[in-house]
């Protein structure tokens, strides 16, 4: 399985912004999908994922302020990102996990937010 992830740049607090991430290749192996950030000085995290039964689960931290979604007709997972704040400030990572436990990851995309 290949990502392809775009969007992101700068935003202002209070604004919003999209991610997209299509898969492609043998996406009948995916397990999961799902975003993962990483702000500079600080450890990856997870922001959100789709699992096997697709429920959709969120960081405390964006519950609520950020949905994610899949189009399954053109392979893509989207991260809708509402109410951002400068703590949101990281490099957006899509990935899939494989029902081998194989994880494949999407090249990040910068979200600055600020003023």
């Amino acid at each position: 399985v290949q990502l392809q992830a775009s969007g992101g740049g700068l935003r202002q607090p209070g604004r919003s912004a999209r991610l997209s991430c299509t898969a492609s290749g043998d996406i009948h192996r995916i397990k999961r999908m799902g975003w993962y950030r990483q702000a500079p000085g600080k450890q990856r995290e997870l922001v959100g994922q789709i699992i096997e039964d697709e429920s959709i689960n969120y960081a405390d931290s964006v519950k609520g302020r950020f949905t994610i979604s899949k189009d399954d007709a053109e392979n893509t997972l989207y991260l809708e990102m509402n109410s951002l704040k400068s703590e949101d400030t990281a490099v957006y990572y899509c990935y899939v996990e494989e029902w081998s436990g194989m994880m494949t990851w999407g090249k990040g995309t910068q979200v600055t937010v600020s003023s």
